[in-house]
């Protein structure tokens, strides 16, 4: 689901203009990226938890050449839905 048909469904729901729900949805994921900068998780009840997830670096191969090669550490960001989401499914 795209940004836009995200924002048609909550002007859909709530009445109010594409503009408003345009600016509730960049309302939503600026807060759910600074809170996960702030604290590395973001639960939002009902729905799921967001968080942090750090992967070490690590030994990788190039498919092509076969060749060892080392893969840097990073963060990813991973979900877990909760269990009313999970039954509603």
């Amino acid at each position: 689901m795209s940004k836009t048909i995200l924002a048609n469904a909550i002007r859909e729901a709530t009445g109010c203009t594409i503009a408003q729900a345009k600016d509730a949805v960049d309302g939503v994921t600026t807060a759910v990226q600074k809170n996960l900068k702030k604290d590395g998780k973001f639960a939002l009840v009902g729905f799921g938890t967001f968080h942090v997830s750090k992967r070490g670096k690590r030994q990788g191969r190039n498919p092509q050449t076969g060749a060892a090669l080392t893969i840097k550490a990073s963060k990813s960001v991973r979900f877990k839905a909760s269990p009313g989401l999970k039954k509603s499914i």
